[in-house]
């Protein structure tokens, strides 16, 4: 496997509008509906995905298995936009480094570090 198309630097910014699904209200307290912090994570994941898939080769994928440093720091109100993106910043082998900051408008809201391995999808591999 040749892991040569993958440059830090590499990046992929993910929009999505907060909807009642992305949140978690576990106290049932009105107006409490914000931004899980899982579901957070879940976009970050997916923003580092997004930012690497064109350039995995053909019978492969990546697998997150680590997140670094996760801090959620503002909460996001359902209705409100939030932008995520993530940047690649290191290549060692088949392992991916990804810096990932998410903000509601100009208000940075979350910031993490998250790893991805490329591997193989054929099970002999």
């Amino acid at each position: 496997m040749t892991m040569g198309k993958f440059e830090a630097g590499q990046s992929f910014v993910l929009t999505t509008e907060v909807t009642k699904d992305l949140t978690t209200n576990r106290m049932g307290r009105e107006g409490a509906d914000v931004l899980s912090t899982p579901a957070l994570l879940g976009l970050m994941e997916g923003a580092s995905i997004s930012a690497s898939e064109a350039f995995v080769p053909d019978g492969y994928t990546t697998v997150g298995y680590a997140v670094d440093k996760l801090r959620h720091i503002a909460p996001t109100n359902v209705g409100e936009t939030v932008t995520v993106k993530s940047t690649l910043i290191e290549v060692d082998r088949n392992r991916l480094t990804y810096d990932i900051e998410a903000h509601e408008g100009d208000k940075r809201i979350a910031s993490a570090t998250h790893k991805r391995a490329v591997i193989s999808t054929t099970p002999d591999a």
